[in-house]
């Protein structure tokens, strides 16, 4: 099992900054793969970035150059700096811990951009 547990969403003005912390704690294997995703009212679940163990990372297209995916092994700890915030990017932000054998979830952290 693993747990996940979000921190750092809140309200910001567009524009502004903020920054998500994911720790993840109980059996942590290598080679995992951390990401964040979101969910806004009425929409689904979508990928916002995602970084591998070598710290390949992968992102939307609506975040690049915006959002920064980062990740230190030694905390088991992922990171999303996100920057130029717009409105739209208003959602339940939801970490994730994947590996082959199970994928597990955070319980989310609300995220409102302001206009």
């Amino acid at each position: 099992q693993v747990q996940l547990v979000e921190s750092g969403g809140g309200l910001v003005q567009a524009g502004g900054s903020l920054r998500l912390s994911c720790v993840a704690s109980g059996s942590i294997f290598s080679g995992n793969t951390m990401a964040w995703y979101r969910q806004a009212p009425g929409k689904q679940r979508e990928l916002v970035a995602r970084i591998v163990s070598d710290n390949n990372s992968v992102y939307a297209d609506s975040v690049k150059g915006r959002f920064t995916i980062s990740r230190d092994n030694a905390k088991n700890t992922v990171y999303l700096k996100m920057n130029s915030l717009k409105p739209e990017d208003t959602a339940v932000y939801y970490c994730n811990y994947w590996t082959t054998q199970a994928s597990y979830w955070g319980q989310g952290t609300q995220v409102t951009v302001s206009s």
